[in-house]
């Protein structure tokens, strides 16, 4: 297995080559301190998985999905200090496939490593309890469905996203912007079809995307 280490600190580098080194099945083919000496790598390079701090000097989160955009065969294990859980997701719909703490024990880092060049998802514990402290599911993510395509969503739609992400079931949306409950549910489908989700929780992620509602304020709730 293939790996790039993309990280502008040297110490990290290290680190993450002393830990890798330890398993006789992954292939270190490049160290980049930035994305030009990323892309050049990758161009240089076969490579299976980046394993990348995009939060690092010298990357961005714009690198995640040119990566996805430009080798759609390599899988990108994010390694990061914790972030915000919109921070996360972000991540995720850029194209990431895992995402593990800096500060996670070896047998971990080793793991998602092994994990992510299979094509597996694979979150460490810390970042799993982030996502999910903003009452998101990362089994539930359908991160094939954003694109970046525009989205038309109306006035009244964009209310009954927000109540949704507040928890409200179809009856409270209903009694509260004074609709029939018929009238909010074929709103529901129709804003689940214009976002190409299969679920509310997708719902709330393209809310928390849009910055119509706050991942640390809502009140999410699975049951409709």
């Amino acid at each position: 297995m293939r790996l790039i280490i993309a990280d502008s600190n040297d110490l990290v580098r290290a680190g993450m080559r002393s830990i890798l080194s330890l398993n006789k099945e992954v292939e270190i083919v490049g160290e980049a301190k930035s994305k030009e000496e990323l892309f050049d790598m990758l161009h240089l390079f076969e490579t299976d998985v980046v394993m990348i701090d995009y939060t690092s000097d010298g990357f961005n989160i714009d690198v995640l999905s040119n990566i996805k955009n430009n080798f759609p065969n390599v899988y990108m294990l994010a390694i990061t200090p914790l972030q915000s859980a919109q921070v996360l997701v972000d991540a995720l719909k850029q194209g990431v496939t895992s995402y593990v703490k800096k500060d996670c024990s070896i047998p971990e880092i080793q793991d998602a490593v092994i994990e992510t060049a299979k094509g597996t998802k694979f979150f460490c514990g810390r970042i799993v309890e982030t996502i999910q402290q903003a009452n998101l599911n990362v089994e539930d993510i359908n991160y094939d469905a954003f694109s970046c395509d525009a989205i038309l969503i109306s006035k009244r739609e964009s209310e009954i996203i927000v109540h949704i992400s507040e928890g409200l079931t179809n009856a409270q949306i209903a009694e509260k912007l004074f609709l029939s409950n018929h009238t909010v549910n074929s709103h529901r489908k129709n804003i689940m079809a214009k976002l190409g989700v299969k679920n509310t929780a997708g719902i709330v992620m393209y809310a928390v995307k849009s910055n119509l509602v706050s991942p640390n304020k809502f009140l999410f709730t699975a049951s409709n």
